[in-house]
């Protein structure tokens, strides 16, 4: 009973806190729900439209000229000039203004009609790897719709029907299905994990501004002694309130992502919840090991904002972590982040059964237990007046 008097005493001591200080507010509040906008907005179209495409048609005749209509009906490329030469294209290109040059050849049509081969050539900019995929996707499947088309009407003519002249050009018939984000949404692909990188910085920036605060001012002692002296119970209640918060923001960006993006939930809701929890308990724990081994706000907060930032480099979004190097994916373990989106995409996309995902909530639970190995020396720091006051 006199624990939970001392953890009241010290959550009733933080609220306070909390109240009294508007830099707490925007930590814990504020400048989540900001971010969490912001990459709503930023990524609202979910799939880039009109990339502007310079088209040399040299051979300028109806055909040619079908040919370019199509690829401007493409979602992802507008025909936005017409060139003179490729030197003029080529200017373009090095100046940004354009992402794809389509070179149609002179006697396009003529060679068409005499069923000679001839070919349509397609530069696009590799700087860029997601346009360059839907750019290339995108013509690549217009010229060949528009070839197969005109493949069609050549057999039909010599007395085939559409069915007999669809099944001589393609004999073996590839179908495909396109598995848990068929629309090629980046919303879909990128939200997932920008907003819990977005809550893991502000999660474990905040718990090492509260502790490193008690001994910048000097009243870490003051803070134990409100818990008794006992420093798990001085922690839990510190702590207990800023995960409310930010397990509330955690179920804000699920809601976000879920009813207002419409990212699928196929999998079980209750492990999502789990996993939001202990993502937050995890980088919770987290700026606790920093605060208490470093001892020093200002480079806690350097240390916390470099690891935080680093979660996403090592997740496995732009690279897949399966394809990195052993030390590379040893690293990446150490990031509870990595774990939280293994869970998130098995559940919400993927809708795998919980079994194959549980593992990875037991992984992320570890983090919970570094306060706890340096409970002595958070107590410590906490009365040896010789950590206070550092900046």
């Amino acid at each position: 009973m006199e624990y939970i008097r001392a953890f009241w005493r010290v959550f009733v001591r933080e609220v306070r806190t909390f109240g009294n200080h508007k830099v707490f507010y925007r930590l814990s509040v504020g400048l989540p729900i900001l971010s969490f906008l912001f990459f709503v907005v930023l990524f609202r179209s979910g799939v880039p439209h009109d990339m502007p495409v310079a088209v040399l048609d040299q051979d300028n005749t109806p055909l040619s000229r079908q040919l370019v209509r199509m690829i401007d009906a493409t979602p992802s490329a507008k025909v936005a000039y017409r060139i003179a030469g490729m030197d003029e294209g080529e200017r373009m290109m090095k100046e940004g203004t354009i992402d794809a040059i389509v070179f149609i050849p002179r006697d396009l049509e003529k060679n068409v009609y005499s069923n000679t081969q001839t070919g349509v050539v397609a530069y696009i900019n590799d700087l860029n790897l997601a346009k360059n995929g839907m750019l290339n996707k995108d013509i690549q499947t217009t010229v060949t719709t528009f070839s197969s088309g005109i493949q069609i009407q050549t057999l039909m003519k010599k007395g085939l029907s559409e069915k007999e002249a669809y099944e001589q050009m393609m004999p073996i018939y590839f179908e495909k299905h396109v598995l848990f984000n068929p629309y090629v949404n980046y919303t879909y692909y990128l939200l997932p994990v920008f907003l819990p990188v977005m809550l893991l910085i502000f999660t474990l920036i905040s718990t090492v501004f509260t502790i490193g605060v008690e001994l910048k001012n000097g009243t870490a002692r003051q803070w134990l002694s409100t818990a008794g002296d006992n420093a798990l119970v001085a922690l839990a209640g510190k702590l207990t309130p800023y995960t409310i918060i930010f397990f509330a923001l955690c179920m804000l960006m699920n809601t976000i992502l879920f009813k207002f993006v419409g990212v699928p939930l196929n999998g079980s809701v209750p492990l999502l919840f789990a996993s939001g929890l202990v993502f937050v308990l995890a980088y919770q724990a987290i700026g606790v090991a920093i605060s208490a081994l470093l001892s020093n706000l200002r480079l806690s907060l350097s240390i916390g904002g470099g690891y935080s930032v680093l979660a996403f480099t090592f997740s496995g979004l732009t690279f897949p972590f399966l394809a990195m190097d052993l030390p590379v994916r040893i690293i990446g373990y150490v990031f509870p982040l990595t774990y939280y989106v293994d869970i998130f995409i098995d559940q919400a996309m993927r809708g795998a059964p919980p079994v194959y995902t549980i593992n990875y909530l037991g992984y992320m639970s570890v983090f919970i237990l570094l306060p706890v190995v340096l409970l002595p020396r958070l107590k410590r720091i906490c009365t040896d007046e010789k950590y206070w006051g550092r900046l």
